[in-house]
């Protein structure tokens, strides 16, 4: 598999999760002040999620609706991305514009989740409009979705795994440990330049050595959400995998300038 050039980032690849929305900055997830926060503090991949507003402008926030981190009710999808620029996050900051996020942090990459189907294109835009394709990965639990955004965008896009290819990578790395003939039963077809995934998902741990040594077999990265426990990552890190997804990107630094895997500017 050809390697994208979002991974020619810093390694391991350590994300503010929804940027930096702990400390003085609690409560502001998926604001701008969260993510140039996680770029002044030494981050160089965000995660962020994106929705489409009424008038088809990539905003981002997570939730379908504004009622859990805003001072807003009622969908995000009803409203035009005017009237979601008044609303404030925490009661403090604005939603931002997918533009504006990615036009205003150039040096920094950049993994989308799309939280809508109606979500594609609008972000397709934005990647379009600033020639940000090396330094974004879109990802999304629809596989339809992920397979829409491919299909129009082609190889300049880099796409994590959805969730019917989790499943697919999952199987293939359980059947791998068989032997003979069985290790070469078929699975569910897997598409995606890496893998972002939880550590655990109900009672079955999705990421363990097994997994990691099936994923980059086939040339893909392995990075796990959302880990603020600093012994789980470490735990994770000493087994292989590639990137940590964490809200507390504060314990993250620690823990990977411990190990001396902290890029220090």
């Amino acid at each position: 598999m050809e390697r994208h050039p979002y991974l020619d980032g810093p390694y391991p690849r350590a994300y503010a999760h929804r940027g930096w929305h702990t400390g003085d900055l609690a409560g502001l997830e998926n604001t701008f002040a969260a993510f140039s926060r996680a770029v002044e503090e030494g981050f160089t991949y965000l995660e962020l999620d994106v929705h489409a507003s009424l008038d088809g402008i990539a905003v981002v926030h997570h939730d379908s609706t504004l009622d859990r981190t805003t001072d807003g009710t009622g969908r995000v999808a009803d409203f035009p991305a005017a009237e979601l620029a008044e609303v404030k996050v925490g009661g403090r900051e604005p939603i931002p514009l997918l533009e504006q996020v990615l036009a205003d942090l150039p040096d920094t990459r950049v993994t989308i989740e799309l939280k809508a189907a109606a979500a594609v294109t609008p972000v397709l835009t934005v990647l379009e409009k600033l020639d940000a394709w090396d330094r974004v990965c879109v990802g999304s639990y629809r596989e339809s979705w992920l397979a829409a955004a491919r299909a129009s965008a082609g190889d300049r896009l880099c796409t994590s795994l959805a969730y019917t290819s989790a499943l697919g990578l999952r199987g293939r790395a359980w059947l791998d440990r068989l032997p003979g003939p069985l290790s070469r039963l078929p699975s569910l077809p897997v598409a995606g330049a890496l893998a972002q995934l939880p550590h655990r998902y109900g009672p079955v741990t999705v990421v363990d050595e097994a997994f990691l040594r099936t994923a980059h077999a086939g040339g893909r990265e392995v990075h796990v959400w959302t880990i603020d426990d600093p012994a789980e990552m470490t735990h994770l890190l000493d087994i292989g995998v590639d990137g940590l997804l964490s809200d507390r990107p504060d314990v993250l630094r620690e823990v990977l300038r411990a190990r001396d895997a902290w890029p220090e500017s």
